[in-house]
């Protein structure tokens, strides 16, 4: 191990940039091995186990899905109707999710300081008193773009979806009809939801919708769990479109509520600004540290470990100094071809 280099909790510590990153992960990142070519049958499935084990967001989203259908969801038969009472009562029910995930997480790392800086990516405080956010404090702004717009777009996308599969308009089964079906959409949403993310995130880059839209998120250079929703309506909008894929395909609400809490909640949770969470010996894996680099460098990064965007792209940032001088020369060559 090279000079600067600490080995805490089993993962890698820079101390040669303090100003830069507490805490790193094993660097250099690299994208999931089945997007690699010779395709390696025990790497993937190394990799699928690590990512469906069940300390992950994924498993805690997928289980939340089963609860939400379970005990949760609005009848059918109500849905069928767009009536205030289940409208009410879906909003409110999301309203309490995302506050308990991303307000608990919040009062765990950064009100009580339940880990200090162990495992923190970026161990600055939030900035206060800057023009930039709502209210001059980025955790104000990001709970309020959170709560009043995610919140809101989140409930209409789920609350559309239904009507329109209580209503007869699209197709919807029971569980138990179409049970190879089923366990074949659970396991392609995570996918489905990093290409999609990929895909629509890139946009949200050229210089149009950057400076109107996408802006609005990346005024949190460092980032919490309130972060994760913290954007402009017009993203939330687009975000939560992803729940399309149910308007082509027959899904039960399992996969409904699996798609949502991808973004609803998985985004919280992978802004988290910590690698994971630590309960004694019970750790939580959080956090998402490829994409913190994104929001430090904005120019990179724009999909995630399981997309192949960015490295099509040649702006995969593994994390290490050869790929913050690739950056820059990448940066030279933009600056030399639009002044010429």
């Amino acid at each position: 191990m090279g000079p600067g280099i600490v080995w805490r909790w089993g993962w890698v510590v820079t101390a040669t940039r303090p100003d830069r990153w507490n805490f790193t992960p094993p660097l250099p990142l690299r994208s999931a091995p089945f997007l690699h070519w010779p395709f390696g049958l025990r790497a993937t499935a190394a990799h699928l186990i690590r990512t469906w084990s069940p300390q992950t967001p994924r498993v805690f989203m997928l289980g939340l899905a089963f609860l939400v259908w379970r005990w949760l969801m609005p009848s059918m038969e109500s849905a069928a109707q767009l009536s205030p009472g289940w409208l009410g009562a879906t909003l409110i029910r999301n309203l309490v999710l995302l506050t308990i995930v991303a307000g608990g997480t919040h009062l765990w790392l950064y009100r009580c300081e339940g880990q200090g800086t162990a495992l923190r990516y970026d161990s600055r405080p939030f900035p206060k008193n800057k023009r930039v956010f709502l209210f001059r404090d980025q955790v104000r702004d990001n709970v309020f773009l959170s709560v009043v717009s995610g919140v809101a777009v989140w409930t209409f996308a789920e609350c559309l979806i239904l009507h329109l599969a209580a209503s007869g308009r699209i197709s919807i089964y029971e569980m138990g009809e179409h049970p190879v079906w089923f366990v074949v959409v659970v396991a392609l949403i995570p996918w489905w939801s990093a290409m999609y993310f990929s895909a629509h995130h890139r946009l949200l880059h050229t210089e149009f919708l950057y400076r109107r839209v996408h802006s609005w998120h990346h005024r949190n250079t460092n980032v919490g769990p309130w972060s994760g929703l913290a954007m402009h309506p017009v993203e939330h909008v687009v975000l939560f479109s992803d729940v399309a894929l149910l308007l082509l395909v027959p899904f039960h609400p399992v996969h409904l509520y699996f798609i949502l809490l991808h973004h609803s909640l998985g985004a919280p949770l992978s802004h988290t600004g910590y690698d994971a969470l630590t309960f004694g010996p019970l750790r939580i894996r959080v956090g998402d540290f490829h994409h913190q680099l994104h929001h430090r460098l904005v120019e990179c990064n724009y999909g995630g470990l399981e997309s192949p965007v960015d490295e099509m792209l040649g702006t995969f940032h593994d994390g290490t100094p050869d790929a913050d001088a690739r950056m820059r020369d990448r940066r030279r060559a933009g600056i030399a071809s639009s002044s010429g």
